[in-house]
């Protein structure tokens, strides 16, 4: 008799164990999918800051480059103007910025909905990241 009140003494340990294991391999979950949002939302970020500063990159200043013994430079307004286009056709906003005649750098934040963090009030993710491009003139590198 004594045998079987000791084993009633422990009716209910595994499930309540089970309960709290399950609840928080969840809560582990819930950190990794929105873990993995955070990266997505920074790699679309950057990808964005690439792309822009690319268009921006492009854009020459005729006058200068026309010029006898012209340059090659970058017009600023063009660039910035190109830069803010794709960005907006991105649906995206971003600070361009002219860094010296040939370079542009665009900074981007992407934004995403949090999936579980949201529980505990973290109900938005977000990445900033930056990127440059240079004009470059001609073919660069070595000759094969």
């Amino acid at each position: 008799m004594n045998i079987r009140r000791a084993l009633r003494r422990d009716d209910g340990t595994l499930t309540l164990f089970t309960a709290i294991a399950a609840i928080g391999l969840l809560a582990a979950l819930g950190f990794v999918v929105d873990a993995g949002l955070k990266l997505q939302a920074g790699q679309q970020a950057r990808a964005i800051a690439e792309e822009a500063a690319r268009a921006g990159a492009g854009q020459v200043n005729r006058s200068a480059a026309y010029a006898h013994g012209g340059t090659f430079t970058t017009d600023p307004a063009a660039a910035t103007t190109a830069a803010r286009a794709y960005l907006a056709a991105a649906g995206h906003t971003g600070t361009v910025t002219i860094t010296g005649a040939r370079t542009i750098t665009v900074t981007v934040t992407v934004t995403e909905p949090a999936v579980f963090t949201a529980i505990i009030g973290i109900s938005r993710l977000s990445s900033t990241q930056s990127a440059s491009a240079d004009l470059v003139q001609g073919i660069s590198g070595a000759e094969p």
